[in-house]
């Protein structure tokens, strides 16, 4: 008879004991702080650290912002947003200059056509692409986006790497481009023209 409520207790702990266990591995992976990516000549490239926790905003920007504004959040998008530093280095577009009154339609305009060339209307996580393979998908303007994923998790599209990977926004999944996507038509036509004058 005490050998059955022993067992039963031994049960009732171990459960207790694994239960335990598995919300420990959830809050972790929960709280876990995002790996960012830095080249610096003393400690050589791709270093991996860990920093502070950078919010959703912050890692979207404004620029990326105004192109996941012009989505519906309740249907399933992927979007490969830049970095407000690729904003500023592949574009030129700067918040304190851009955004004013005399420039936000052009501005608009600019970023929502990047928003063509980097929609995918369909969620796609780090997770579901192989790291085996490259795999293809039309954007929203019926740009090809070729998507493979480098040996630390990290998505290339087009040959340009993300910073961070599946933030979510609604039905939204967003992935932070060190880069902007975008067809070579656009690409000549916001590049700055070098003509020398003789």
């Amino acid at each position: 008879m005490r050998r059955g409520c022993f067992v039963k207790n031994l049960i009732a702990f171990v459960g207790v004991v694994i239960s335990i266990c598995c919300l420990l591995v959830i809050m972790v992976s929960v709280l876990q702080l995002p790996e960012v990516t830095l080249r610096n000549k003393s400690t050589g490239p791709n270093r991996t650290i860990r920093t502070r926790k950078v919010s959703k905003d912050e890692a979207i920007g404004r620029f990326g912002e105004m192109m996941i504004e012009m989505l519906p959040e309740d249907l399933a998008f992927t979007v490969f947003v830049p970095s407000e530093k690729a904003f500023q280095r592949d574009l030129k577009l700067q918040l304190n200059d851009s955004l004013v009154a005399e420039k936000r339609n052009d501005t608009y305009a600019v970023v929502s056509r990047i928003l063509g060339f980097s929609a995918v209307p369909q969620t796609l996580s780090s997770t579901t692409v192989s790291s085996s393979k490259e795999v293809f998908y039309d954007s929203l303007s019926g740009f090809t986006l070729y998507i493979s994923k480098d040996l630390d998790g990290m998505l290339v599209v087009n040959r340009i790497r993300s910073e961070m990977v599946d933030l979510k926004r609604g039905e939204i999944i967003v992935h932070i481009m060190d880069g902007v996507i975008m067809d070579a038509e656009f690409e000549q036509a916001v590049q700055p023209d070098y003509t020398e004058e003789d």
